[in-house]
């Protein structure tokens, strides 16, 4: 029997119907899903990869590799983004362990706590999935390291600071320019335990929102616009107190967007990060508290912070005529 999840796919999914409509397609589908252990499954997958690649020519492979949005180089040029990436690492606040993470990551990472639509992301046939966020790998690598330290100490305060640069791959398609199959991301985690009166959101939302107005006029930003969202009155407190700590900081402007949209995963607090070049303003930079390292170490006492940046639209933007 369907699923309701399984009839809703089907019925927004033409492709999917067309392949089930055929002989034994549903059987096929409920095997390969829900019958087959994750072991046997790769090793099905695997043998038909196989033999499809045994009846690959070279000049289909040019075929492919001249069509497919996902393998083709991208636009952006390397001296303005390695120029951007240097001004982010530089701009990182001591404390923050830079990381090269893995291409991949395990299956449903971004599903499983950040609610990403799986069919957003690019699984493999070994039972992972392409990184779409460096975000949710930093989350793992921070939630990891905080479980250790609960497991010596369950009341440590010790907070995880994180970052890494990481060239990422997202599988929904936008029509709109300059829109990606893949592209750079900077990332930022804090994961730390609650101590009381917000003093963690507090602390490291300062410390997030300080790195980006740094990272920004490092990177070329005449201005650097900090637009916060409040999505519940018990961090109304905070988002005062944040606004009062980054008044003084010169051509950075922090403002507040009530009516925005946080998405599924924001909690709390979010922000979006804006890089001022003569009168124009661009959007870079996203971010907030998450409840995913509660949910990855069992643990409600847990907070995590995320930020990230789009490397390329930086670049691209703060590299053009306008920002000289």
């Amino acid at each position: 029997m369907k699923r309701d999840d399984e009839t809703g796919d089907m019925a927004g999914n033409p492709a999917l119907r067309r392949v089930l409509s055929r002989p034994h397609g549903p059987e096929l589908l409920e095997l390969m899903a829900e019958d087959l252990s994750g072991g046997d499954l790769t090793t099905l997958l695997l043998e038909v990869f196989r033999r499809r690649a045994d009846r690959i020519a070279p000049a289909q492979v040019m075929r492919r590799y001249r069509t497919d949005r996902f393998v083709a180089p991208a636009p952006a040029d390397f001296t303005a983004l390695r120029r951007t990436e240097n001004a982010l690492v530089g701009a990182l606040p001591a404390g923050f362990e830079m990381l090269t993470l893995a291409p991949v990551l395990p299956l449903a990472a971004h599903s499983a706590v950040a609610s990403v639509d799986p069919r957003k992301v690019i699984a493999t046939v070994r039972g992972s999935e392409v990184a779409a966020d460096p975000t949710n790998a930093l989350a793992l690598e921070a939630s990891s390291r905080r479980a250790l330290a609960l497991a010596e100490d369950p009341r440590s305060p010790a907070p995880v600071r994180l970052a890494a640069s990481q060239r990422v791959t997202r599988a929904q398609h936008f029509d709109a320019p300059g829109m990606l199959a893949h592209f750079q991301i900077f990332g930022l985690v804090t994961a730390g335990r609650d101590t009381g009166s917000r003093a963690f959101e507090q602390q490291h939302l300062s410390e997030h929102l300080r790195f980006a107005a740094r990272a920004l006029s490092a990177a070329g930003a005449r201005r650097t616009r900090i637009r916060l969202t409040c999505l519940d009155d018990a961090h109304r407190p905070v988002v005062d107190r944040v606004r009062a700590e980054l008044a003084a900081l010169p051509d950075v402007s922090v403002t507040e967007d009530p009516e925005r949209d946080a998405g599924s995963y924001y909690t709390g607090v979010c922000f979006k990060i804006f890089a001022g070049v003569g009168d124009a303003y661009r959007e870079v930079g996203d971010g907030g508290f998450v409840d995913w390292s509660r949910l990855l170490t069992g643990n409600r006492k847990e907070r995590l912070l995320i930020s990230g940046f789009g490397v390329d639209h930086m670049a691209e933007y703060l590299a053009s005529p306008t920002a000289g």
